[in-house]
Protein backbone atom coordinates (compact mmCIF):
# COMPACT_ATOMS: atom_id res chain seq x y z
CA UNK A 1 0.00 0.00 0.00
CA UNK A 2 3.01 2.74 0.52
CA UNK A 3 3.54 2.79 -3.03
CA UNK A 4 -0.06 3.73 -3.75
CA UNK A 5 -0.48 6.84 -1.06
CA UNK A 6 0.46 10.04 -2.81
CA UNK A 7 2.21 11.73 0.25
CA UNK A 8 4.33 8.95 1.35
CA UNK A 9 5.29 7.93 -2.23
CA UNK A 10 8.50 9.68 -1.10
CA UNK A 11 9.80 6.58 0.63
CA UNK A 12 9.46 4.86 -2.50
CA UNK A 13 11.84 4.41 -5.22
CA UNK A 14 14.63 6.28 -3.68
CA UNK A 15 17.21 4.06 -3.47
CA UNK A 16 20.82 4.16 -4.49
CA UNK A 17 21.75 0.38 -4.85
CA UNK A 18 25.75 -0.04 -4.84
CA UNK A 19 27.87 -2.59 -4.78
CA UNK A 20 26.88 -3.86 -1.47
CA UNK A 21 23.38 -3.21 -1.93
CA UNK A 22 21.29 -0.23 -0.86
CA UNK A 23 24.23 2.91 -0.25
CA UNK A 24 22.29 5.60 -0.06
CA UNK A 25 18.37 7.24 0.01
CA UNK A 26 17.78 11.07 -0.88
CA UNK A 27 14.05 12.64 0.21
CA UNK A 28 12.30 12.24 3.23
CA UNK A 29 13.28 9.10 3.69
CA UNK A 30 16.64 9.63 4.04
CA UNK A 31 15.91 11.21 7.23
CA UNK A 32 17.93 9.55 9.74
CA UNK A 33 19.21 12.32 11.76
CA UNK A 34 15.78 12.18 13.68
CA UNK A 35 16.31 11.71 17.57
CA UNK A 36 15.83 9.07 19.47
CA UNK A 37 13.24 11.85 21.29
CA UNK A 38 11.35 12.24 17.95
CA UNK A 39 11.50 8.82 17.38
CA UNK A 40 9.75 8.03 20.44
CA UNK A 41 7.49 11.01 20.01
CA UNK A 42 6.76 8.62 16.89
CA UNK A 43 6.00 5.87 18.47
CA UNK A 44 4.07 7.32 21.20
CA UNK A 45 1.56 8.92 18.71
CA UNK A 46 1.51 5.46 16.75
CA UNK A 47 1.09 3.53 19.86
CA UNK A 48 -1.93 5.69 20.81
CA UNK A 49 -3.47 5.13 17.47
CA UNK A 50 -2.96 1.49 17.38
CA UNK A 51 -4.30 0.90 21.54
CA UNK A 52 -7.35 3.17 19.52
CA UNK A 53 -8.21 0.80 16.81
CA UNK A 54 -7.71 -2.25 18.89
CA UNK A 55 -10.54 -0.95 21.71
CA UNK A 56 -12.62 -0.18 18.94
CA UNK A 57 -12.31 -3.66 17.40
CA UNK A 58 -12.14 -5.49 20.61
CA UNK A 59 -9.04 -6.87 20.12
CA UNK A 60 -6.44 -7.35 22.86
CA UNK A 61 -2.45 -6.53 23.00
CA UNK A 62 0.31 -5.25 24.40
CA UNK A 63 2.22 -2.35 22.11
CA UNK A 64 6.47 -2.25 22.63
CA UNK A 65 7.94 0.85 20.64
CA UNK A 66 11.26 1.09 20.05
CA UNK A 67 13.79 3.20 18.22
CA UNK A 68 16.16 2.12 15.76
CA UNK A 69 18.06 2.57 12.73
CA UNK A 70 16.35 6.15 12.28
CA UNK A 71 13.16 4.47 12.46
CA UNK A 72 10.15 4.34 15.25
CA UNK A 73 9.44 0.06 15.38
CA UNK A 74 5.90 -0.53 17.02
CA UNK A 75 5.39 -4.61 17.93
CA UNK A 76 1.93 -5.22 18.72
CA UNK A 77 2.02 -9.05 20.36
CA UNK A 78 -0.90 -10.43 22.84
CA UNK A 79 0.39 -12.87 25.77
CA UNK A 80 -3.13 -14.62 25.31
CA UNK A 81 -4.43 -16.31 22.32
CA UNK A 82 -6.36 -13.60 21.05
CA UNK A 83 -7.66 -12.43 18.03
CA UNK A 84 -4.79 -10.11 16.81
CA UNK A 85 -3.86 -12.80 14.45
CA UNK A 86 -6.38 -11.21 12.48
CA UNK A 87 -4.45 -8.50 11.94
CA UNK A 88 -1.13 -10.33 10.83
CA UNK A 89 -1.57 -10.66 7.59
CA UNK A 90 0.72 -9.23 5.89
CA UNK A 91 -1.52 -7.36 3.52
CA UNK A 92 -3.24 -6.00 6.52
CA UNK A 93 -0.21 -4.85 8.80
CA UNK A 94 1.40 -3.36 5.50
CA UNK A 95 -2.12 -1.08 5.59
CA UNK A 96 -2.71 -0.46 8.70
CA UNK A 97 1.57 0.21 8.95
CA UNK A 98 0.59 3.29 6.22
CA UNK A 99 -2.60 4.10 8.08
CA UNK A 100 -0.57 4.67 11.47
CA UNK A 101 2.02 6.71 9.60
CA UNK A 102 -0.84 9.07 8.09
CA UNK A 103 -1.80 9.55 11.62
CA UNK A 104 1.45 10.12 12.94
CA UNK A 105 2.61 12.70 10.20
CA UNK A 106 -0.82 14.34 10.87
CA UNK A 107 0.44 15.31 14.07
CA UNK A 108 3.86 16.08 13.46
CA UNK A 109 3.58 17.32 10.29
CA UNK A 110 6.38 15.14 9.24
CA UNK A 111 7.26 12.10 6.97
CA UNK A 112 7.38 8.85 8.92
CA UNK A 113 9.31 5.73 8.48
CA UNK A 114 8.10 3.98 11.17
CA UNK A 115 7.37 -0.38 11.14
CA UNK A 116 4.70 -2.12 12.80
CA UNK A 117 4.64 -5.65 13.49
CA UNK A 118 1.06 -7.28 14.58
CA UNK A 119 1.70 -10.88 16.15
CA UNK A 120 5.36 -11.21 15.02
CA UNK A 121 4.23 -11.22 11.42
CA UNK A 122 7.55 -9.51 9.98
CA UNK A 123 9.54 -12.19 11.71
CA UNK A 124 7.76 -14.96 9.77
CA UNK A 125 8.19 -12.36 6.43
CA UNK A 126 11.42 -12.10 7.13
CA UNK A 127 11.84 -15.68 7.13
CA UNK A 128 10.02 -15.76 3.58
CA UNK A 129 12.05 -13.74 2.23
CA UNK A 130 15.14 -15.33 3.31
CA UNK A 131 13.80 -18.41 1.85
CA UNK A 132 13.19 -16.26 -1.77
CA UNK A 133 16.59 -15.32 -1.70
CA UNK A 134 17.73 -18.65 -0.98
CA UNK A 135 16.10 -20.03 -3.88
CA UNK A 136 17.13 -17.34 -6.44
CA UNK A 137 20.77 -17.63 -5.07
CA UNK A 138 20.42 -21.73 -5.80
CA UNK A 139 18.89 -20.43 -9.43
CA UNK A 140 21.85 -18.49 -10.01
CA UNK A 141 24.44 -21.05 -8.81
CA UNK A 142 22.41 -23.27 -11.34
CA UNK A 143 23.49 -21.26 -13.71
CA UNK A 144 20.64 -18.11 -14.90
CA UNK A 145 22.04 -14.98 -15.45
CA UNK A 146 19.72 -13.45 -12.94
CA UNK A 147 16.85 -14.06 -10.98
CA UNK A 148 13.56 -11.87 -10.58
CA UNK A 149 11.85 -11.64 -6.93
CA UNK A 150 8.11 -10.85 -6.77
CA UNK A 151 6.82 -7.09 -6.03
CA UNK A 152 7.14 -6.22 -2.86
CA UNK A 153 7.54 -2.59 -0.33
CA UNK A 154 10.58 -0.51 -0.17
CA UNK A 155 11.17 -1.82 3.78
CA UNK A 156 11.09 -5.44 2.24
CA UNK A 157 13.04 -4.93 -0.93
CA UNK A 158 15.89 -3.28 2.05
CA UNK A 159 15.65 -6.50 3.41
CA UNK A 160 16.39 -8.49 0.64
CA UNK A 161 19.24 -6.33 -0.49
CA UNK A 162 21.02 -7.06 3.05
CA UNK A 163 20.03 -10.67 2.35
CA UNK A 164 21.73 -11.10 -0.79
CA UNK A 165 24.57 -8.63 0.16
CA UNK A 166 25.30 -11.01 2.73
CA UNK A 167 25.33 -14.07 0.03
CA UNK A 168 28.11 -12.66 -1.85
CA UNK A 169 25.45 -11.34 -4.72
CA UNK A 170 24.10 -7.96 -6.18
CA UNK A 171 20.60 -6.75 -6.27
CA UNK A 172 19.08 -4.18 -7.74
CA UNK A 173 15.24 -2.60 -7.86
CA UNK A 174 13.57 -2.36 -11.10
CA UNK A 175 10.18 -1.38 -12.39
CA UNK A 176 7.59 1.46 -10.87
CA UNK A 177 5.06 1.59 -7.99
CA UNK A 178 3.24 -1.10 -7.30
CA UNK A 179 5.49 -3.23 -9.88
CA UNK A 180 8.53 -2.50 -8.11
CA UNK A 181 10.79 -5.66 -7.31
CA UNK A 182 14.43 -7.00 -6.54
CA UNK A 183 16.56 -8.39 -9.37
CA UNK A 184 19.68 -10.69 -8.06
CA UNK A 185 22.55 -11.49 -10.17
CA UNK A 186 26.19 -12.63 -9.48
CA UNK A 187 28.59 -9.74 -8.08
Amino acid sequence: MEETTPDLATDVDLAVEGEAGVVATSGPSADSSRSVSQLEEEGDIAADYIEELLDITDLDGDIDIDARDGRAYLSVNSSQDSNLRLLSKPETVNALQELTRIAVQAKTGVFSRLILDVGGSRQVREAELAHLVDRAAERIDGGAQSAALPPMSSYERKLVHDLVAGKGLVSRSEGEGSDRHTVITRA
